[in-house]
This record gives structure tokens, C-alpha cells and sequence, in this order.
């Protein structure tokens, strides 16, 4: 007659220090058990060790054992005899990023609690931020239906509206870190301002042109009118303006972190702008970025025409040039990421595998997969599974850490 198995849970908790799983596992190996799990966690210096195995004899016996071995290391240990067994680990459907300035415990709380209403269980969480905004990961499985996924995406958005904080919502798995490409908008995503309205400030019409440019984005003016209009404007100016308007750029706080940690990890990255290639290409090249789509103002002995020269990159042209870049770097569409914030990147943001609305326009947030509120652009960085620590160990590394103090 065959010895049955028991299933035995451990956990062990107290101060974080060398030598516990030694003395744990030392004593699991003298008592003949097979793992099933192991899983640690440390918060503040705090050890929180689990580990589920079999044994084909007196379970009782291990207890005492752990016990006593666990004392000479001044840690606690819990032991559940007949603990259940799920063959196989299973796979959270759902990434749930939560990121604030702060993140309270009640906005959480407020979380979990619409999340357990829609039957979606929390597998694991952990902080993966504390600076530019605080950052949770909620690790997440879901009922297997478009459906749920659709409420789930729907309800934590009300939430986040009620709770001051962005959330995010992806797919786990292999398809959330196989994203290869990156594509930013210029003005208010990758820079601070418009670059049009630096230009009409030296043509004395800035405020004409800023109300034509919010129209547009907010979808209320079809924008290659608009630029035209705006451009217009700009007649005249002589070409050493644009120089000038280039150097006065300021970059969005966190663009360089944002990129050049990408770059670590692969990405191409790349911008489309309804902005001004001569603009954007000094820009473009002290970035190191791959890819530049932008309109090329008409110059004419030295000064600016008030013309665009070819295309206008308008709405459906910025979704064409992200879908020219992906073919051109021989990555699919799916592992894509457009960052935008006005109604003109709608269509760029739509065929993106994932679409970033940063700062953006209502009509714009409605349509992305995620909504930043905080004019921090690194915060992407933790859309995409990347934590804090690891961006500043690799910064580290190169001789480039440091943390600008946020006002």
C-alpha cells in the first residue's frame, strides 16, 4: 500500500537578513519534501518567505522542526498542513498600473473594490515607482471575455477620474513586453509648447494662432485648414527664426530618461509631428532618434513663404507614417506604441498596439489604451512594466544619475 502525500504551506516572516533560506531549506532537505512553489518579498527590510511542498511522511514532525530552526534565526514560521494545490502557476490576463502623486490607501482601497465587484482576482502587487509619481503594478486575472475586459477598462477608468489618479490597464503576458517601437507627438508631448506659437510670438500673431490651434485640437477644425491658416500667418519672417525657435525648445520633464531608456532596451523610437521638420530635426538628432515625420515649411530667398512644402502630416498622415516606420523596422503593428495628446493623433494612437494619451484632450482620452495626467513623460516607462529601480541602476551604471527636484 502506497504512502499518500501531504501538501504543506510555510511562511516565514520577520526582519530581512543572510542565511534564512539557507537554514529553511536546509531543514526541508532533511525531511525528503518536494517543492511546488517558492515565493519571497521583502517591504522595508521586512522578509516575508512562502513555500509550498509535499511529504510523504509525519507533517506534524516537519512543523517542530521549522520551528525550531527558524528561532535560531529569529524569524516566525507559520505551517498549514492539507494546504490546497493548483497544478501549474497561473497567468494573471492583466497588468493594472496605477500611478499617483500620492497613491492613498483609499484610492487603492477603491480599486480592489471594483475589481473584486467584476469578479477579477489580484494576483500580485508591487511598487515599481516612488519618483517622478508613486507607481503600483496590480498583477490581475479577469473573466476570459472581451466583455469583462471592456468593464474592466471602463470602470477603472471612473475610478481613476474619482480617486485623482492614472490607471492603466494591458494585457499580461508576452505581447505587454514584446512592444519594440516607440512614437511620440512633438508639441506638449515630447517638448513643453507649440512650436507654431514660438514662431507667431516673433510674428506678433500669437494669440490668433493659439486659438486656431486649440480648436483644432479639439477636433473642432479639420487641421490641415488649420495649419494652413496658422502658417499663413508666419509670412515673411526671415529664416534665421526658426534657428532661434529651435533652441529655445524645452523638452517635457522625463523625455531624455524616457528615450534613452528605451534605447537601452531595443526600442526604435521615433517622432510625428503636424510641426516643422526644421524645427524638429536638431531635436531629433541630439535624441538619437530613428524616425522623423514632420510638414517642411517653404523658405524663399531667406524667408518664410506662409507655405507648407508636399504633404501635410495631418490626422490619418500621422497613422500612416507609424505604420511606415513599423514596416520600415520590420515590427508589427501590435508591438507599437503612439504617445499623443491632441484629436489629430487619434488615428496614430487607434492603430498603435498601445496608445498613450499624455496631458491630453477629452477627445483623445476617450479613444487611448492609457491616459497620463502627470507632466512627466518617464512615467511610460512604468506603463511598460520598466520600475524606478531599474531605470536608475542602468543611469547608474553610465554615470548618469540623478533626480531633479519636482516643484
Amino acid at each position: 500500500m502506497g504512502t499518500s502525500e501531504t501538501t504543506v504551506l510555510i511562511t516565514v516572516t520577520g526582519p530581512d537578513k543572510p542565511g534564512v533560506t539557507s537554514v529553511l531549506l536546509a531543514t526541508l532537505s532533511r525531511n525528503g519534501v518536494s517543492l511546488l512553489d517558492v515565493e519571497q518579498v521583502v517591504i522595508r527590510g521586512r522578509l516575508t518567505l512562502g513555500v509550498l511542498v509535499t511529504r510523504p511522511t509525519d507533517p506534524e514532525e516537519l512543523q517542530d522542526q521549522l520551528e525550531d530552526a527558524m528561532a535560531t534565526v529569529g524569524m516566525q514560521v507559520d505551517v498549514e498542513i492539507g494546504a490546497n494545490s493548483v497544478t501549474g502557476a497561473r497567468l494573471s490576463t492583466h497588468a493594472v498600473v496605477v500611478l499617483g502623486s500620492p497613491v492613498t490607501a483609499k484610492a487603492v482601497s477603491k480599486i480592489a473594490s471594483k475589481l473584486a465587484e467584476q469578479n477579477v482576482n489580484i494576483d500580485a502587487i508591487r511598487g515599481i515607482a516612488d519618483y517622478p509619481v508613486t507607481g503600483l503594478e496590480l498583477m490581475v486575472t479577469a473573466p476570459p471575455s472581451e466583455l469583462a475586459e471592456t468593464r474592466l477598462r471602463t470602470t477603472l477608468a471612473e475610478v481613476a477620474a474619482k480617486v485623482n489618479v492614472d490607471i492603466a490597464v494591458e494585457r499580461a503576458g508576452l505581447a505587454r513586453r514584446a512592444k519594440r517601437l516607440i512614437v511620440f507627438d512633438v508639441d506638449s508631448t515630447l517638448i513643453q509648447g507649440e512650436v507654431i506659437e514660438m514662431l507667431a510670438a516673433h510674428a506678433g500673431v500669437e494669440d490668433e494662432v493659439r486659438a486656431v490651434t486649440e480648436a483644432a485640437m479639439r477636433g473642432e477644425i479639420d487641421f490641415a485648414e488649420s495649419l494652413r491658416q496658422r502658417v499663413a500667418t508666419l509670412a515673411g519672417l526671415d529664416e534665421t527664426v526658426i534657428e532661434e525657435v529651435a533652441d529655445a525648445i524645452a523638452l517635457t520633464p522625463g523625455a531624455r530618461t524616457t528615450i534613452r531608456t528605451l534605447r537601452r532596451l531595443g526600442f526604435r523610437c521615433g517622432v510625428v509631428s503636424g510641426g516643422f521638420r526644421q524645427v524638429i530635426e536638431p531635436l531629433a538628432h541630439e535624441l538619437e532618434l530613428d524616425f522623423v515625420q514632420a510638414n517642411t515649411l517653404e523658405i524663399v530667398d531667406g524667408k518664410l513663404t506662409g507655405k507648407v512644402v508636399g504633404d501635410i502630416v495631418d490626422r490619418p498622415g500621422k497613422a500612416v507614417a507609424l505604420r511606415r516606420f513599423a514596416a520600415e523596422a520590420g515590427v508589427p503593428m501590435e508591438q507599437t506604441v503612439a504617445v499623443g495628446d491632441g484629436a489629430n493623433d487619434i488615428d496614430m494612437l487607434n492603430a498603435a498596439g498601445l496608445g498613450i494619451a499624455f496631458n491630453a484632450k477629452p477627445a483623445l482620452r476617450e479613444v487611448a489604451d492609457a491616459a497620463l495626467s502627470h507632466p512627466y513623460l518617464d512615467a511610460i516607462l512604468f506603463i511598460l512594466g520598466v520600475t524606478r529601480d531599474e531605470v536608475e541602476a542602468a543611469d547608474a551604471r553610465d554615470g548618469l544619475l540623478r533626480r531633479v527636484p519636482l516643484s
